[in-house]
């Protein structure tokens, strides 16, 4: 491969787009090939707010404060990003607190998505832990530099540093002033240890100029014309293309004999490959190689591969289903979270009143708009280098390294923006066939981009889930215990079990198949008990899906409080009022859950009066559903309270979502115009999986693998959403997933205070909603 500056020439050559239309660039980049490589491992990294990626360079003198950015002699400010660009503009926000903190200016401020070195430590995007980690890291980082430049300024003008202010870009003072690019070019020397990064003083909340503003995105444009750099863009020269034959098992299977006679007659047909994985990753699998997709995958369709198929094969969503009830059954199965007293049989036992119900929901599939995708080859170095899109690169490499044999330097994962995520892209499975097939092709370049069909059979779903609830009453109707099993497929278990932490038990457990049943509510005695359904995991591979088990978890915990106040003849908003109390363990810690309970119950009854709920005159069937949770974690909790106006035709079953509304507490708001992206975006999903999203494991595989039998969420079923956020100046916690968390449960609530049926399976389809008007 060529030298840096030749590369950077070749790129902007091929990649350039200045002028053109959004057409004549896609019709540009079809006709020449989009060449987006990278010379050598260590410039693996990409800026999103320029046409052709290549980040920007440092001119003359460069001072860099802490790893995680650089400025130079024109006082450019560039900011390392470690998180994935999927649509949230994450690079913008986590930009922002820096330069905020440093005292930039703006207009000088670039992003660098930056390549995998081990340097960077942790590099995942979920969990919406991304502006919550990113918040104390990136402020420290900017104070080193404020104080850095305030101080070589002090030097030369010999004042006192605290005499001077950092601001937009220039140090001022002692009638004096300088840019950060003068003082640069002086040369700054100062460094930080990471215990006086730690110390050093931030500004007060009330000096930020830009968090909670609204600034310009750095990745709007691009995305915007078509210029933006995606996974499958990814291009070098002398590539193949392959096409995988997936086996009929996710796990298991065995290539017996593959018949490639008929494929030959295709042109660009080169051969099909039998992957040999060392790292158990894609057993099974055949790889069509031709010179181009469209070849690849019609050589595909011809190419006939006989398998010897696991057991799974046989499985289906009943089994997976059945399986966990039975688990649930056994009291001696799971992992008991921390909820303090977890004793709760003998209470029961001694409850004058009980309440217990069953909550399910099916498979749901990420269907992601960008099929997954990756381009692997060795350079020239000796490296491998897979170009492609990624929420974990931490996750992927080890993968990749025993996939290819070699050590933690001999791979590097090349940043791209993604074409939607929603957290099947933390799974980076989806690199390691294409590194096999460059592998076994001694190291040529092969592009893997997979079709809807193998895209979705090939999904790490949300497992279905099975959860019971009980509560138990004293005989003033006082709620005295509840007990909550869950169990599902596990995606961390499955994926990295070393993440997983234990429960007072002494079992561990996976904090994404768990997460809400550790509610904020005091009920008194309280146990909450996760189990990992093992049949799920043999049978498929299951996933972090967006808003991971709070999505389900909530769907149950928030319907059951509902049925509980019913149960009671309370109102359900009063009941859950009263069981939210901000003391004990639910009265929160700093500096992330600061206010515990009281938050959250703020957010419940700001939503109900920002909706009317229980005052609003509705037409016949239709009602206001509440709910309310704290997505994603008790960790990092942000308080959602939400409401849906709901309709149900009682003919047709069909339900009619005709407005949402969320109120969040979220901490700090950092990026204003994000953030009500994010939670808009958040609602409609929740949306989604609540009324139209699901399918079911038949023989081992999704039953729907296609959007004319998986029908998410369509525009014109869409509903106006309000988004209305607290004032707040504590932490900044995320934003990616809570709001998803509290529309099914609010929907559910809506129909039973509608029509008087009460839903317990997602997703609500016309059909169950008539079985249940039928069945009284």
């Amino acid at each position: 491969m060529a030298d840096e500056s030749a590369f950077r020439t070749r790129i902007r050559g091929a990649r350039s787009g200045e002028g053109l239309s959004r057409r004549g660039f896609l019709v540009s980049m079809c006709a020449a090939g989009a060449v987006f490589g990278f010379p050598r491992a260590g410039f693996a990294a990409m800026d999103p707010a320029v046409p052709d990626g290549v980040p920007v360079e440092a001119v003359g003198a460069r001072y860099e404060p802490a790893i995680w950015y650089w400025i130079d002699q024109r006082g450019k400010v560039n900011v390392n990003i470690i998180r994935a660009e999927m649509g949230q503009h994450v690079g913008t926000a986590i930009a922002r607190i820096l330069a905020d903190e440093l005292g930039a200016k703006w207009d000088d401020v670039s992003i660098e998505h930056v390549d995998s070195a081990a340097k960077w430590g942790l590099m995942v995007t979920g969990g919406s832990w991304s502006v919550w980690q990113s918040w104390p890291v990136y402020r420290q980082a900017g104070a080193a530099g404020r104080v850095a430049l305030a101080q070589k300024a002090a030097e030369l003008w010999g004042v006192d540093a605290a005499s001077l202010t950092v601001a937009d870009g220039v140090v001022t003072g002692a009638g004096r002033s300088a840019s950060f690019g003068e003082l640069v070019a002086q040369g700054i020397t100062r460094s930080f240890t990471e215990a006086e990064l730690k110390a050093l003083p931030l500004k007060p909340h009330s000096e930020l100029t830009l968090v909670g503003k609204d600034v310009t995105a750095l990745d709007i444009a691009g995305k915007t014309t078509g210029q933006a750099i995606f996974g499958i863009d990814a291009r070098v020269e002398g590539m193949v293309h392959g096409a995988p034959l997936l086996p009929p098992t996710r796990y298991g299977s065995e290539i017996i004999r593959i018949d490639d006679s008929a494929a030959k007659a295709v042109k660009g047909y080169r051969q099909t490959l039998k992957l040999d994985d060392p790292s158990g990753t894609v057993p099974g699998w055949a790889m069509v190689i031709a010179d181009s997709y469209w070849a690849a995958h019609k050589a595909a369709r011809l190419v006939k591969v006989e398998w010897k198929a696991s057991d799974a094969a046989r499985v289906g969503e009943a089994d997976i289903q059945a399986r966990s009830r039975a688990l649930i059954a056994d009291a001696s199965k799971g992992a008991l979270l921390d909820t303090g007293d977890t004793d709760v049989d003998p209470v029961f036992a001694k409850a004058a009143d009980t309440l217990e119900a069953e909550y399910t929901t099916a498979t749901v599939l990420h269907f992601q708009l960008e099929p997954v995708n990756a381009l692997a080859f060795r350079n020239a170095e000796g490296v491998w280098e897979l170009h492609t899109g990624n929420q974990w690169q931490s996750l992927a490499l080890p993968w990749l390294q025993k996939a290819l044999g070699v050590d933690e330097n001999g791979v590097v994962m090349c940043s791209y923006m993604l074409g939607g995520g929603f957290g099947r892209r933390l799974n980076g499975d989806y690199a390691v066939p294409a590194a096999l097939a460059s592998k076994a092709l001694g190291g040529i370049p092969v592009k893997v981009v997979t079709t809807r069909p193998d895209d979705l059979v090939f999904d790490s779903p949300r497992s279905p889930s099975v959860q019971r609830l009980r509560m138990a009453f004293d005989a003033d109707k006082n709620v005295i215990a509840m007990d909550t099993a869950v169990a599902s497929g596990w995606p961390t278990k499955v994926m990295l079990p070393a993440f997983m932490p234990k429960g007072v038990n002494g079992e561990p457990y996976d904090p994404f198949a768990s997460d809400g049943a550790d509610h904020w509510y005091s009920v008194g005695a309280q146990r909450a008990r996760a189990i990992s359904n093992d049949l799920a995991e043999s049978t498929f591979r299951p996933g972090w899906l967006r808003s991971v088990s709070p999505g389900w978890i909530n769907w149950a915990v928030e319907s059951f409080m509902h049925e509980a106040a019913v149960k009671v003849g309370q109102d359900p908003v009063r009941f859950r009022l009263d069981h939210l109390k901000a003391e004990g363990r639910n009265a929160g810690t700093a500096p992330d859950s600061v206010g515990g309970a009281s938050r959250q119950a703020h957010v419940l009854s700001r939503v109900a009066e920002l909706s009317g709920y229980g005052n609003a005159t509705l037409p016949a069937d239709t009602a206001i559903g509440i709910a309310t949770t704290y997505g994603q974690a008790r960790t990092m909790p942000t308080w959602v309270g939400g409401a849906a106006q709901v309709h149900v035709n009682r003919q047709t079953g069909f339900v009619d979502v005709q407005k949402i509304w969320l109120v969040v507490d979220c901490g700090t708001v950092v990026d204003p115009d994000g953030a009500h992206a994010q939670c808009e975006g958040a609602a409609l999903w929740g949306l989604s999986m609540a009324l139209f999203e699901g399918t079911e494991f038949e023989n081992g595989l999704v039953r729907d693998r296609n959007l004319d039998s998986y029908t998410p969420l369509r525009m014109i079923d869409t509903p106006e959403v309000v988004v209305e956020f607290v004032e707040s100046a504590e932490v900044p916690v995320g934003l990616g997933e809570p709001g998803t968390t509290v529309v099914a449960p609010a929907i559910g609530n809506a129909i039973f205070e509608a029509v008087g049926v009460r839903l317990r399976h997602l997703p609500i389809t016309p059909e169950a909603v008539l079985a249940a008007l039928k069945a009284g």
